[in-house]
């Protein structure tokens, strides 16, 4: 990119606990931007303190986009979200601010940043392989010998996995008006931040939460299968003490970490930093002649 060549799109990704929420306030705030959301867990309206979701004073500093879309019991796909977030940047870039697309969710980075074209599902296909097991997919996975998804025991990861073989994935280049940074502190630092906002999601009232969409959702619904709401499904029904099932959902959040940066280190079209600090000073001279 040249220095004379208008941003378009600002981009701050990087795996949970990063810091991008605050980031992205700053560089929005500066930019007079508006932040769309990209995380497949915010979208779930009523599961706020589990999904480490922006707060209420936050969201009223800037506008934000991708949060509180659907019901806990709906699906909500990759493909759904570029179409929500291409009509948001459309709205945004309208209204002459910049748009901030911010998250740690891969596919929905990916599938705005590539211009991803995904093809329509066939619904028997689909209904058969949802009355499958996951051991099931998993080996009609290996027979195929497809490449077998990195959440290999998430069924929604499987299934897709199953219905784009054979597909072509058509996707553009990233275009060049795209400003990608990504937040990569240090892993002691993550776990740091990670440990600390586990006990804050306690004493915020997490676990009431948990109880709630447990009582109004089904266990299998998908805003249920990851997170603390998955880890912590074995305290509701007294499997686990809640120090147990806190400690495994720190564990499970450093393995998101993991899996977070092995999909992101493949774009190379990041500029990856380990502090904000560093990264809102570059963002700055970036965009100087834009904001």
């Amino acid at each position: 990119m040249t220095e004379s060549e208008k941003i378009e799109q600002i981009y701050i990704i990087g795996p949970t606990a990063s810091g991008k929420t605050d980031l992205a306030i700053r560089v929005a705030q500066q930019c007079d931007g508006e932040i769309i959301a990209a995380d497949s867990r915010t979208v779930f309206k009523g599961l706020d303190i589990g999904t480490a979701k922006p707060t209420k004073s936050e969201q009223a500093l800037i506008q934000h986009w991708g949060i509180d879309i659907v019901g806990p019991g709906d699906e909500f796909s990759a493909a759904k979200f570029k179409h929500y977030a291409k009509t948001k940047i459309s709205e945004i870039k309208k209204r002459r601010k910049m748009p901030i697309i911010v998250g740690g969710s891969g596919l929905y980075i990916d599938s705005l940043l590539y211009d991803y074209t995904f093809s329509t599902p066939d619904k028997n296909k689909r209904d058969a392989l949802q009355g499958m097991s996951i051991t099931e997919l998993q080996q009609m996975i290996r027979d195929k010998k497809l490449t077998m998804p990195e959440n290999n025991t998430n069924k929604r990861y499987l299934i897709n996995t199953l219905e784009r073989a054979g597909q072509e994935i058509t996707k553009r280049e990233i275009p060049s008006s795209y400003l990608i940074i990504g937040l990569n502190p240090a892993r002691e630092l993550l776990k740091e931040r990670i440990t600390k906002r586990a006990h804050l999601m306690i004493k915020d009232g997490v676990i009431d939460e948990i109880e709630w969409a447990y009582d109004n959702y089904d266990y299998n619904s998908e805003a249920l299968k990851g997170g603390i709401y998955k880890v912590f499904r074995g305290f509701i029904q007294n499997e686990l003490s809640k120090d147990n099932a806190l400690n495994l959902f720190i564990e499970s959040d450093m393995k998101l970490v993991k899996k977070q940066l092995t999909w992101f280190k493949r774009n190379k079209s990041i500029k990856w930093f380990n502090n904000s600090s560093d990264a809102l000073e570059f963002i700055q001279k970036k965009v100087s002649k834009n904001c």
